[in-house]
C-alpha cells in the first residue's frame, strides 16, 4: 500500500456546505458544532457525583480556516472522537506535576501515526487545532476538519469547564512550558461572550 502524503486531509466536502447542510453554530470553544442526538435515558455519573445524565450525546464539530482551533476545554465525561474528513491536532494535557501533554493528529494517514478515532477520558484538558500545513492550502473551503464527538454519559454544561490562564498558572506554576498553551485558553473577554 503506498503511503498518502501527510498533507492529504481528504476534505471532500467544502466547509460551507457542511455549516449549511449540517446546521452547524459557532461554538464557544471555537469551530462549528451542531448536537444531533441526546439520548432520552439517563443514568447517574459517575463523573458528575452521581448526578442523573443522558446515557450519551452526539455532536458535529468542524475546524475551519475561520474558526482554526478551539481553547482547552475538560469534560468530566468521557468522549470518543469519530473523523469524518479533514485533518486536525489534538493536545490533551493530563493533571498532574508535572502534567503530562499528548498530542494526536486526527487523519487519515494510518501510516504516519495518523488516527480515526480519538478517546478522551475524564478530567483531561482537551484542544484540538488545524495544522499550519493545512491551513496555507490554496482553497480554504477544502481545509478542515469534521469529527463526531460521542460524550458519555451524555454532556451537560455544569460538566464541561474552559481552562483560563489562572488554571495554567496551578497546572505549570511558574514554568516556561505554559507559554505555548497561553494562546489556547479562555480569556475574560472569551468568557462574556
Amino acid at each position: 500500500m503506498a503511503q498518502r502524503p501527510t498533507t492529504e486531509t481528504s476534505h471532500a466536502i467544502p466547509n460551507s456546505t457542511l455549516i449549511k447542510e449540517l446546521k452547524l453554530l459557532k461554538h464557544p470553544e471555537g469551530g462549528y458544532f451542531a448536537e444531533t442526538d441526546r439520548q432520552v435515558d439517563e443514568i447517574p455519573s459517575p463523573f458528575a457525583n452521581g448526578a442523573s445524565r443522558s446515557l450519551a450525546t452526539t455532536i458535529y464539530y468542524l475546524l475551519t480556516p475561520h474558526q482554526p482551533n478551539g481553547v482547552f476545554h475538560m469534560n468530566k465525561s468521557v468522549t470518543m472522537h469519530v473523523l469524518h474528513q479533514g485533518r486536525a491536532e489534538y493536545t490533551l494535557i493530563t493533571p498532574g506535576s508535572p502534567p503530562r501533554v499528548e498530542k494526536q493528529i486526527m487523519g487519515f494517514n494510518i501510516l504516519a501515526g495518523e488516527v480515526l478515532q480519538l478517546l478522551v477520558p475524564s478530567g483531561v484538558w482537551k484542544m484540538s487545532r488545524l495544522l499550519p500545513a493545512d491551513i496555507s492550502a490554496p482553497d480554504p473551503e477544502r481545509v478542515g476538519c469534521l469529527i463526531t464527538e460521542v460524550v458519555f454519559p451524555g454532556f451537560a454544561w455544569q460538566d464541561h469547564g474552559f481552562l483560563t490562564k489562572e488554571g495554567l498558572d496551578e497546572l505549570y506554576g511558574d514554568g516556561p512550558e505554559k507559554e505555548q498553551w497561553v494562546p489556547y485558553v479562555k480569556t475574560k473577554t472569551d468568557q462574556a461572550s
